[in-house]
């Protein structure tokens, strides 16, 4: 059954820049999926209007059960708590502890102290850094900056991980670490949308990949390759 699906979605902006044209695409449950393209294709497009950051211009898009064409405002923070969106700059609050910083996600949707701690401790072992959970973020490496994302963008169990360039800062040791935290993560039935350039992850690691150049969707393969040459 899809989770995502978006039919004849076209996004356009001031100026007339159309974004996305007519895509329709869906995306089941438990999937873990590349998103591919050039620079200014409108991959980030594509994932800005999963989690409401943009709206669409005309189509219908559905995100497990919120209708993204009919949302209400006070909806939307609902659909984002399905989501975790992990950015390639991380986006960590400095002055908290790694704990702190995973826990805030929870503490902002008014979870008890007792099934916070239970849980940060949970996520922070599943992305190898439950001994640096006193650590701020200027003692971490940028790889364990990553995975303290990662783990904040799942500490509420959201039936979607979105990255976007997950791994754009990192160099290549550290960008297998991370998708090897990916992985784990989607092996656990989360399904993960993944927005790359890296060409040796794509290829390595077989998944589903969507194409996206000047706005259209040119290939949707499984088990596909990256095809550009960055």
């Amino acid at each position: 059954m899809a989770l995502i699906e978006l039919k004849d979605v076209s996004k356009k902006y001031r100026r007339s820049t159309t974004a996305l044209q007519h895509v329709s695409v869906s995306v089941n449950q438990g999937e873990f999926v590349y998103i591919v393209g050039p620079s200014g294709a409108g991959k980030s497009t594509f994932i800005k209007l999963l989690y409401r950051e943009e709206k669409l211009s005309s189509g219908s898009l559905k995100v497990g059960e919120f209708n993204l064409a009919k949302i209400k405002k006070r909806q939307v923070p609902l659909l984002r708590r399905s989501i975790g969106v992990v950015f390639q700059d991380y986006k960590l609050l400095e002055r908290k502890t790694v704990y702190e910083n995973v826990a805030f996600a929870m503490e902002v949707i008014g979870e008890k102290r007792k099934h916070i701690k239970k849980r940060v401790t949970e996520v922070l072992e599943l992305v190898g850094l439950k001994h640096k959970m006193r650590s701020f973020p200027n003692q971490l490496s940028g790889g364990e900056q990553q995975r303290v994302a990662i783990a904040r963008a799942i500490v509420n169990n959201p039936k979607v991980l979105i990255a976007d360039e997950p791994t754009g800062n990192l160099d290549p040791e550290i960008s297998m670490e991370i998708m090897q935290v990916l992985e784990r993560i989607n092996l656990q039935g989360t399904t993960v949308l993944m927005a790359t350039h890296n060409a040796q992850i794509v290829n390595n690691l077989r998944h589903r990949v969507i194409a996206i150049e000047d706005g259209k969707i040119v290939r949707d393969e499984e088990e596909g390759e990256y095809g550009y040459n960055d």
